[in-house]
């Protein structure tokens, strides 16, 4: 059996081959370019074992050379450098690195999120970035009213559009509030085309997925957008062995310090999914507003840290809490 290390970039992928006594074979650099050279060198060493680091554009290189191979692996990049790191005193990872820690079956592997979660990834992140765009234009138009002391409620209703157009403003501003005005309307026209392509998604989604979305329904505060993220961002959660390794994929674990034998609690690490972290929160705020009891919890934590760093303690335990549920097919209830 070979083991092929593969070094992705955005223009090339540098090979390594060795065997299983770590002994390099060979080496190839390929532009991305020229697929089909790759899949001539990759040929050329079967069977074998790849393994690459999961970037943002490895899943075309997987899919390409996924068929050719025995097995295809998916390095955990920050993982991986720490290995390295320890292990080769260098903070390079090159595809002899790679290779070698294959052979020794020393790779931290990546979750590769199947097909369709990474579909809906797309669609999430989509909306989250559509939705940016809508607060950016408010707020330039509020920002400007604000200079002629004309700022109001409700300005992007039928009224407040209304009332815009009576405004006396200066003729540069008024071309900022129109065109301002056109790209909100644009963006709420791309929002709603989005929405629907997410709720047929939804309707399509298999078995599992399906009541994953049916027990996340339950939890008061949690809606659709806040569904979609946690679907398509956590996949599935049988993979995480304890509540710590959640909280640590979504950065919602402190970090922390050691000094002088003393252990020392930092803030969170803020690592993982910035969108698991942002939809929690805000599902947070709701659910403390909504249920007595995690209203008691939030108060408790707030008298001790303050309200900011008690509303992400709550935000962690909620996750600790969905996990759960999702992991052993449960209905969210309240505590006796």
């Amino acid at each position: 059996m070979n083991f092929i290390g593969c070094d992705l970039h955005k223009k090339s992928i540098s090979f390594c081959v060795v065997n299983q006594d770590r002994e390099i074979l060979g080496r190839r650099r390929i532009l991305c370019e020229h697929p089909e050279e790759m899949v001539a060198f990759l040929e050329s060493w079967r069977p074998f074992q790849f393994v690459v680091e999961a970037t943002s554009s490895y899943p075309w290189f997987v899919q390409l050379a996924g068929p050719l191979s025995e097995r295809a692996v998916l390095a955990h990049p920050k993982k991986l450098r720490v290995i390295a790191e320890s292990t080769r005193k260098s903070d390079k990872i090159d595809a002899q690195v790679l290779a070698e820690f294959l052979a020794v079956n020393m790779i931290p592997e990546a979750y590769r999120p199947t097909p369709r979660e990474r579909a809906l990834r797309r669609l999430v992140r989509q909306r989250i970035h559509l939705s940016k765009g809508v607060k950016c234009v408010r707020s330039r138009v509020r920002a400007i009213l604000a200079e002629y002391n004309a700022d109001r409620k409700g300005l992007f209703t039928a009224e407040g559009l209304k009332y815009l157009g009576t405004v006396q403003v200066s003729a540069e501003d008024r071309l900022v509030v129109r065109q301002s005005v056109a790209e909100w309307k644009f963006l709420q026209g791309q929002i709603k085309a989005l929405d629907k392509k997410l709720e047929q998604f939804a309707e399509s989604a298999p078995a599992a997925e399906a009541e994953a979305r049916d027990l996340l329904d339950t939890i008061p505060g949690v809606g659709p957008v806040t569904i979609d993220v946690l679907i398509s961002e956590l996949g599935k959660v049988e993979r995480f062995r304890s509540q710590k390794k959640v909280a640590a994929y979504a950065g919602l674990n402190p970090g922390s310090r050691e000094s002088a034998g003393k252990r020392h609690e930092l803030r969170i690490t803020k690592e993982g999914s910035p969108l698991v972290r942002w939809v929690l929160v805000e599902a947070a705020w709701r659910l403390v507003r909504q249920s007595k009891r995690w209203g008691t919890i939030f108060e408790a934590l707030a008298k001790r840290r303050g309200k900011k760093r008690a509303i992400v303690a709550v935000a962690r335990r909620l996750l600790c809490v969905i996990v759960a549920m999702l992991q052993r097919g449960q209905k969210y209830h309240v505590a006796a």
